[in-house]
């Protein structure tokens, strides 16, 4: 049996991807968009161990302490309540396309103010202790 190891995204290529893919979850029902959230929180419940196991490997090289060290550390607490937050998204009422407002113009021209998808957002979260901003 060959196993084949792909080597690691760029974060360009993964920010490419999410705007892809944010295209494709605008046009879901709020049904399926709920259906794929509880799956999550289903696998982070489901692979917990393998997320604590990569956690710790990862605090563990990362040469940092006490508060930024803390806020990083998962715990199987931590994890049950990420997968608990997800589930709280999932109930949640979907505001996509909801009216916000709605109004007729003297000329009898409709408009509709109303929620749309946002898109991506990245955040790259830096854990070098040694950067400049850090030690102000």
């Amino acid at each position: 049996m060959t196993t084949t190891v792909k080597p690691a995204l760029s974060t360009q290529e993964k920010l490419l991807r999410a705007r892809e893919a944010s295209t494709r979850l605008a046009q879901l029902s709020s049904a399926k968009k709920n259906e794929i959230l509880l799956a999550m929180a289903d696998a982070i419940e489901a692979h917990a161990p393998d997320i604590l196991t990569a956690n710790r490997a990862d605090v563990e090289s990362s040469a940092l302490a006490g508060a930024m060290r803390d806020r990083l550390v998962l715990t199987p607490d931590r994890v049950a309540a990420i997968a608990r937050g997800v589930r709280d998204v999932a109930a949640l009422a979907d505001p996509v396309y909801e009216t916000l407002a709605e109004w007729t113009r003297p000329n009898g021209l409709l408009i509709r103010k109303i929620r749309v998808p946002l898109g991506v957002i990245g955040i790259i979260y830096e854990s070098r202790p040694n950067v400049a901003w850090l030690k102000y």
